[in-house]
């Protein structure tokens, strides 16, 4: 039996970047719930949204105050209703990013935790003595720069916050912790919420004893001062994975046959460790633990040849593959390759075997948008500037049209437009049949005509020089993908005839009985036939 998440694509929302509804610059619920369409028109199968949830914003909403609301800036708890009606109503999935490993300060319960050291709710947050020589109790870094550990005057202890000192980490090793927070995933399944993705997963627990990290040997600064240090003690921890079943267990409760409840674990490990988050048999851990290779990968036939090899190798025999080309983190494909291969990257990542996820934005081509110093908001840049961590380039509004504000608001955006939105469009894609809007849809067209496409088996065929080659197989539906990672000619040599379906460029494609050349920056999805 194949899951919808198996078959399906997801298209992962900014919710402050794709649709203001009410002029203040910042996007809304009722504004993504007026967008549904162009996810229905796209061919997407599931929209999943960063956090929505109350926070003071230190971190974008990744600083959670309350886990059970919405945000008044993104609207109200009856604006999230009609927005899940909507979007079943249009055969969509949505998902919710669940921010587990830390609140933010303002959430009550760590303001109980800091009340006093003999609050109920002291254990709920990992507090710590200084060193014995003073200082913080060991050598960890924040993932954004400086001392994980803040020092608290009115109690006299350290806190660890794996992030911003405005969002401390929730101790999972209590278990009042651990039931709280799987309550948080039943109210929201018990309101019509088909999965999550879970933030930083392999981060929420810590090794006993909190002993020191050690030193990254290949550290270099221009990677950030969190690479300093090898995150041996403080992620990647074996207690998570009981975790994770335990989560896996209530999604399942919640499922039924066709409307399965999906989870989605952010993990940033070797291929290896990831695969342990798939649990050691069915049903005991994530669906889908991301797979973030191709953001990456260096950009190249051989090497990405050998990565989907091994990546397809490691899974286990009840793991499902997937793959992400960009997300709210890193640099915009487009940035990453340029705006030919970009195409190419496109019509890869929806013809391997797996759940792709989608990114808002890069259906368009959408590439990083320069932030001017003053308009900076992103705390990582803001913490360790001029090292190109900051998020905002990949965070802008969605450009809908050439009217003011791309129609994205009728006030001021709160980052920059893209510099080419009046171009560069929905509305104006959705009108050039050669548009990377409509490789796009007619990609996810194909996949939704050819099973194989989206279900069937994986089988690399050998390629020489630029050239990536595979098979997909379901039944006696065979389609071959040939990708050119070049930008000049090239010749690929294939056994029998096929019949071209669907090319990244306009015009004719050179298919032959049994050689196909391909343009520079030429992807092809081939029928064989016979």
């Amino acid at each position: 039996m194949t899951h919808w998440w198996q078959a399906g694509v997801i298209y992962q929302i900014y919710p402050r970047s794709f649709q203001d509804s009410d002029g203040d610059g910042i996007g809304d619920l009722a504004g993504i719930e007026a967008r549904l369409d162009h996810c229905v028109a796209l061919g997407v199968d599931a929209v999943w949204l960063s956090p929505i949830f109350p926070s003071p914003m230190a971190d974008f909403g990744y600083d959670v105050a309350d886990y059970c609301g919405i945000d008044p800036r993104f609207g109200t708890l009856a604006d999230f209703d009609r927005l899940i009606a909507a979007a079943h109503a249009r055969g969509l999935k949505l998902l919710l990013d669940f921010v587990p490993n830390h609140s933010s300060s303002q959430h009550p319960w760590f303001l109980e935790s800091r009340a006093s050291r003999d609050n109920p709710r002291r254990d709920w947050y990992i507090w710590r003595d200084p060193a014995p020589g003073g200082g913080p109790p060991n050598n960890w870094i924040s993932d954004f720069g400086g001392s994980a550990w803040t020092w608290d005057d009115a109690t006299g202890q350290y806190y660890l916050h794996a992030f911003l000192k405005e969002q401390p980490d929730l101790n999972w090793r209590n278990p009042a912790v651990r039931a709280a927070m799987m309550d948080v995933l039943r109210f929201w399944l018990a309101r019509g919420v088909d999965g999550f993705r879970i933030d930083v997963l392999w981060h929420m627990v810590k090794a006993e004893g909190l002993p020191d990290n050690p030193p990254n040997p290949d550290y270099r600064p221009e990677m950030g001062e969190m690479h300093s240090l090898l995150q041996l003690h403080s992620t990647d921890q074996p207690e998570v994975h009981a975790i994770a079943a335990e989560m896996r267990a209530i999604a399942d409760h919640y499922s039924t046959p066709g409307a399965e409840r999906v989870l989605i674990g952010e993990i940033y490990l070797p291929v290896v460790r990831l695969m342990r988050y798939y649990g050691a048999a069915p049903g005991e851990g994530v669906h889908l633990p991301f797979n973030f290779q191709l953001i990456e990968a260096a950009w190249n036939a051989r090497a990405l040849s050998r990565l989907i090899a091994d990546y397809e190798a490691a899974l286990p025999a009840h793991g499902w593959p997937n793959w992400v080309l960009g997300n709210h983190d890193r640099a915009r494909i487009a940035s990453r390759v340029g705006p030919d291969q970009a195409r190419v990257a496109a019509m890869l990542l929806l013809t391997l075997r797996g759940t792709p996820t989608l990114y808002y934005g890069d259906e368009l081509g959408l590439e990083d948008v320069p932030i001017p110093p003053e308009r900076v908001q992103d705390p990582r840049e803001l913490r360790e500037p001029g090292l190109g961590l900051g998020r905002d380039p990949v965070r802008t509004p969605m450009p809908w049209s050439a009217a003011p504000g791309a129609g994205f608001t009728t006030g001021a955006p709160w980052l920059p437009l893209n510099p080419d939105w009046r171009t560069r469009n929905v509305a104006a894609q959705a009108e050039d049949p050669n548009s990377m809007l409509r490789l796009h849809q007619a990609l996810l067209a194909l996949r939704r005509a050819y099973p194989a496409l989206a279900t069937g088996d994986f089988i690399g065929l050998e390629a020489d020089g630029d050239i990536l080659a595979y098979e997909r197989r379901l039944g006696a539906e065979r389609l071959v993908v040939v990708l050119n990672l070049g930008g000049w000619p090239a010749r690929f040599d294939c056994e029998g005839p096929v019949r071209p379906l669907l090319s990244t460029l306009a015009g004719p494609s050179e298919v032959g009985h049994d050689a196909i050349r391909l343009r520079g920056h030429e992807g092809l999805v081939l029928l064989r036939e016979g």
